[in-house]
């Protein structure tokens, strides 16, 4: 009797979901949620809460058969905040301060744990969208997904009623909106618009 899990093993994928008319229509009503909802925080922060809720939105809309091929290239959130890159640094400057000093000359060793600690308090200049995905790249992607669901909508393909194709055409544009005009206002300087 084996008593280890097999690691190795891969697990099967989850079942392929038809997009319906009431999964789009429900897709729909939940990108204009999540759109408003992005709006509630700091465009250049990394919030890694949203960025786990998106990858996992992600991974549920491309087991639906039609959004799986036009969402293939929309790559996952990265939830690294800037405190998990100075904790990282942190903990190596640590256990360099703590090996250096017996194994290299005190001069080496000050030179390293310096220039070390200066690249420590550097990382807060560098912004975050360079090692994470902030809410403003979060957005880019929900309007990505907006935008291949009207392309579907429009394409007439879930033949819709016309009172059900307006209310999710509404709820779309709504959503599409309210990204572009987040995304906008990320890349406005904080004393006003840009002339």
């Amino acid at each position: 009797m084996n008593r280890f899990p097999n690691v190795l093993h891969r697990s099967t994928p989850p079942p392929t979901l038809t997009l319906d008319r009431r999964a789009f229509y429900e897709l729909a009503e939940e990108c204009r949620a999540y759109a408003t909802e992005l709006a509630n925080y700091d465009q250049h922060r990394v919030n890694l809460q949203q960025c786990h809720r998106f990858n996992a939105w992600l991974a549920h809309l491309k087991r639906y058969d039609r959004l799986q091929p036009r969402l293939a290239t929309l790559s996952a959130a990265r939830p690294i905040a800037r405190w998990q890159v100075v904790a990282l640094m942190m903990i190596l400057w640590f256990f360099l301060a703590l090996s250096l000093p017996g194994r290299v000359s005190q001069q080496l060793a000050t030179v390293m744990m310096g220039s070390w600690l200066l690249s420590i308090i550097a990382v807060f200049f560098i912004p975050e969208s360079v090692y994470g995905t902030t809410i403003e790249l979060l957005e880019g992607k929900v309007l990505r997904v907006v935008d291949v669901l009207l392309e579907i909508l429009e394409s007439g393909a879930m033949e819709f009623t016309e009172a059900a194709f307006f209310k999710a055409r509404e709820n779309l544009l709504a959503a599409r909106y309210e990204l572009r005009q987040q995304i906008d206002l990320a890349h406005r300087p904080p004393n006003g618009p840009i002339l």
